[in-house]
């Protein structure tokens, strides 16, 4: 997305107020996507955008065979994602090519999505938000994080990772600190399962009552941080 192109800075959902939720790895951002889905809110999740926009019968699968053959298939005609990953990792260039296909297609599900929510606000589970991988409007962002040390063993348990691979897993990442710099809302999940939902309802909470009070449109950023009108 160039953000010189004014077209590309038009919010696509200005009727919405979009909180662009995000997390380190293994700190914690699913349980708080289950706060919310459990309160009734909208969370539109771009990794299964991400899955549906390659099934079979899809343009996104399509577009991607026409590229790289029929070989990148398996045999039941779905994505070999292992097959493509590797040649994706290994070149700039196909690495490049692959955005080229998927960013839009996730961009368009994605704002469908979010125009769709019966509700005045929503949120997008953006996984690498800072990253800005994907293009994303958005009016706020929340990230949920937790102390390095603890990241790193959560990791390591969960995905039953060496200590080397969790490091590499985490390094392939922005460091949470420089995160924390560029997040609006800071959701500190260091402790229990009871306190991490206690938080996010209480943040939910607190947003539902600043959305009712607000009289001016609020600011509408591009995922990179720049600010647009809408």
């Amino acid at each position: 997305m160039n953000i010189s192109d004014p077209f590309d800075c038009i919010c696509p959902y200005p009727e919405k107020y979009v909180i662009a939720l995000t997390g380190g790895i293994a700190t914690g951002k699913s349980t708080v996507v289950k706060v919310l889905l459990e309160m009734g809110s909208t969370v539109v999740d771009t990794d299964l955008i991400a899955r549906l926009v390659v099934e079979p019968g899809s343009e996104g699968l399509r577009e991607i065979t026409d590229v790289w053959g029929g070989e990148i298939l398996q045999q039941d005609g779905t994505l070999d994602r292992k097959k493509l990953a590797k040649i994706v990792f290994a070149s700039e260039e196909d690495r490049k090519k692959l955005n080229g296909v998927l960013h839009p297609l996730i961009r368009r599900e994605m704002i469908r999505q979010v125009k769709e929510s019966p509700h005045p606000f929503v949120f997008i589970d953006v996984p690498l938000l800072f990253e800005a991988q994907v293009p994303i409007h958005y009016n706020e962002s929340w990230l949920v994080c937790c102390p390095p040390h603890q990241q790193k063993e959560r990791l390591m348990q969960r995905d039953g990772l060496s200590e080397e691979e969790a490091d590499r897993r985490i390094s392939s990442q922005l460091p949470l600190e420089e995160k924390r710099k560029r997040a609006d809302i800071i959701l500190e999940n260091s402790s229990s399962l009871e306190e991490i939902r206690d938080i996010t309802q209480k943040i939910f909470r607190d947003l539902q009552i600043r959305f009712t009070e607000k009289s001016e449109p609020a600011t509408c950023r591009e995922a990179a941080g720049n600010t647009c009108d809408g």
